[in-house]
């Protein structure tokens, strides 16, 4: 984490609070897809893809050297995403869960 040598106008926890809102607010898929173009850079956009591509691999109980093979994402970054899968906040572990569902449901309306 970066270390400030001024303190900032707004604090840290509020600024942070903030962008947690914004990100709420955003209504569909177009929307948060411009506004993290916005605010990432196309690297760090990248690590984000990155990260999320390979939870449903570990969720799945894939090697690491398999999701490796799959998906080109370095093993440490596999390794980091599954450390958060396993004692993290339980953030991956929610927003898989919510996807997964979303999927059931659009799966299941096709069909209908």
């Amino acid at each position: 984490m970066k270390r400030r040598s001024l303190d900032p106008e707004t604090p840290v926890e509020s600024a942070e609070l903030s962008l947690y809102e914004a990100l709420l607010s955003l209504k569909n898929a177009g929307e948060m897809g411009a506004f993290m173009c916005d605010l990432c850079t196309p690297a760090e956009l990248e690590v984000l893809v990155d990260r999320w591509r390979v939870v449903p691999y570990l969720l799945e109980g894939v090697s690491y050297r398999e999701i490796h093979e799959r998906t080109a994402v370095s093993i440490t970054t596999i390794g980091r995403v599954a450390r958060y899968l396993n004692q993290g906040s339980g953030g991956y572990l929610a927003a898989a869960a919510r996807a997964a569902r979303r999927l059931s449901l659009a799966t299941k309306k096709a069909k209908a």
